[in-house]
């Protein structure tokens, strides 16, 4: 039988040589193709930005049709259905930092004319103004963020610009032909510029000498 020859240390050293130079050779490849990736990777990012740089600054349709949009946007708003009113907002919520009620009677023709309710209240239920009724007592809530007076005008306004369809009634609209009174007495100015205070009694009367005015009011706890 024939023996194996032994490897000689020239041949282990050979070996050992060969086998460095292929790792050092698969080494070098996987560096190359490493920095091949991080280039190409930095060179896409580069594009995405620039892309989206560019669509920023180049809407699509144009400026004349994005101005055209702002413009509209900005009636849209201007003319919402429940816009703020004379510095009286719509909100989401009641405002009780400051929580007080007036009461409001009006007579035309010589008959009372009921406050509709849901003045200043959405239909939709989506806000509610700062001068509002929830009923048809008369009783005007005053609910706002702030104390600060507010004004009857401000209310008669509220009902004519934005709860027309609720009986408005277009005497409102004139300045004379009234006979106002305030917690039973008689006011010779505007009645709009009537301030709402706690409890105040405002009593209108157009074409109707016999009105009385309100003295009282059964406020109930409010």
């Amino acid at each position: 039988m024939s023996k194996t020859q032994p490897r000689s240390v020239k041949q282990d050293r050979a070996g050992k040589q060969q086998r460095r130079e292929a790792e050092r050779l698969r080494q070098l490849k996987a560096r190359r193709r490493n920095k091949m990736i991080i280039t190409g990777s930095i060179v896409l990012v580069a594009v995405i930005v620039g892309a989206f740089i560019w669509f920023a600054n180049h809407p699509l349709g144009g400026s004349a049709n994005n101005s055209s949009s702002s413009s509209q946007t900005s009636s849209s708003s201007s003319s919402a259905p429940y816009a703020p009113l004379n510095g009286i907002s719509c909100d989401t919520q009641e405002q009780l930092a400051y929580h007080i009620h007036a009461h409001l009677s009006i007579y035309i023709d010589g008959k009372p004319v009921a406050v509709p309710q849901g003045i200043g209240i959405a239909s939709d239920q989506s806000c509610i103004y700062w001068l509002h009724s929830h009923d048809t007592s008369g009783v005007i809530h005053i609910e706002s963020p702030t104390q600060k007076n507010y004004t009857l005008g401000q209310f008669t306004q509220l009902w004519s610009q934005r709860f027309s369809n609720l009986q408005y009634p277009y005497q409102l609209d004139k300045g004379d032909g009234w006979q106002v009174y305030v917690d039973g007495k008689p006011y010779s100015g505007d009645f709009h510029n009537v301030v709402l205070k706690a409890h105040t009694l405002v009593t209108l009367a157009y074409n109707s000498p016999n009105a009385k005015p309100d003295t009282t009011y059964n406020w109930n706890g409010e």
